[in-house]
Formats: structure tokens, sequence, C-alpha cells
């Protein structure tokens, strides 16, 4: 290799760690605009905890579902998701202002639980057709779920849960117990 071809390589990977290094970086940066507020988390609590109210066991609530909800959506949705999110609060409130004269968070549960199911079943038909786009009530409730099994309340009071297992056992029969954690 001669010095010329040496110094274009060199001058090459330079300009290319110069302008590459702030195009790997460009995924590092934080977003510069909260989508979701903390009424959104509230909100978010009260669809989780209607989804799954506390009983003998923890509740949504309990487990901080609405934060999980928010977090999850902010980092791993896309933009498409994240407003259907948000179109699916604003249809929420609507519809229970329209019904009940009440924004959904001042609802009582059975209220909002006749509102939700509703929703659900709305949902379901919109499911069954199939260039449907994804029911913002099934985001919420996807949300949810995953949200709660996987939260240290979750997994430790509702699923099964041994922390340290002992041995493996590979083909055990199943008679109906509860999942583990």
């Amino acid at each position: 290799m001669d010095r010329r071809e040496l110094i274009k390589t060199i001058a090459v990977l330079t300009g290319a760690a110069f302008v590459g290094g702030d195009l790997f970086l460009s995924g590092c940066r934080e977003q510069n605009k909260a989508l979701f507020s903390q009424e959104d988390i509230a909100f978010f609590d009260e669809v989780a905890e209607t989804i799954i109210p506390r009983t003998d066991t923890p509740g949504a609530k309990d487990a901080e579902v609405g934060k999980f909800m928010v977090l999850y959506a902010s980092d791993c949705y896309d933009i498409a998701q994240q407003q259907t999110l948000q179109q699916g609060i604003t249809q929420i409130n609507n519809t229970a202002k329209k019904k009940f004269r009440r924004a959904f968070v001042q609802l009582t549960t059975a209220q909002k639980l006749s509102l939700l199911t509703d929703i659900q079943e709305e949902a379901r038909r919109q499911k069954a057709r199939k260039d449907a786009p994804v029911h913002y009530f099934t985001l919420m409730k996807q949300l949810t779920l995953l949200g709660f099994f996987t939260s240290e309340a979750g997994a430790t009071q509702v699923l099964r849960h041994l922390p340290v297992p002992g041995t493996y056992h590979g083909c055990v029969d199943y008679n109906g117990e509860t999942a583990w954690g």
C-alpha cells in the first residue's frame, strides 16, 4: 500500500467515525416530549384496577400498573400505538361523560366495569375484522396483564413463587394449579 492510498483510507475511516458516531448515538437521546402525563398514569391505574381489582390478593394499583403502562408504551410502542392509547383515553372519558356525566376516574366501580365491558365487546367485534387496526382497549388490557403479572406483587403473591427452586423437574404433570411467577 502506498502512502497516498493509506492517507485516503485514514481520511475515510476518520470521517465515517465522525458522521457515523452521531448516527449511532441518535437512539440514545431522550425524547423531547413526554406523551403521557401523571393524569394518564392515574387513568391507566383506574382501568387496570377495574380489570384486576384488589381482593384477598393485590390489585393492579398495588403493582403500579399505570406507571408500567406509560413506561412500556413510551419505550416500546411506536408512535401510532402510542396515539392509539391516547385516543383510547379520550374515547373512554367521552363515553363515560356521555353515559354517566362524569369522567372515567370519577365513576363508581360498577360503572367502570359496565363501561369497560361494553368497550371490550366493541374491541372483540373490531378484532373479528381482518383489516381493522388494533383496538385501544386491547392494548390497555395487554399492558395491564403484562404489567401486573411481571410485577413483584403479581409474580410473588398471585402466581406461585419459589425464589430458590431447588432441583429441576423437566416433565411434571399439570393438575390445574396456579401458574408459576
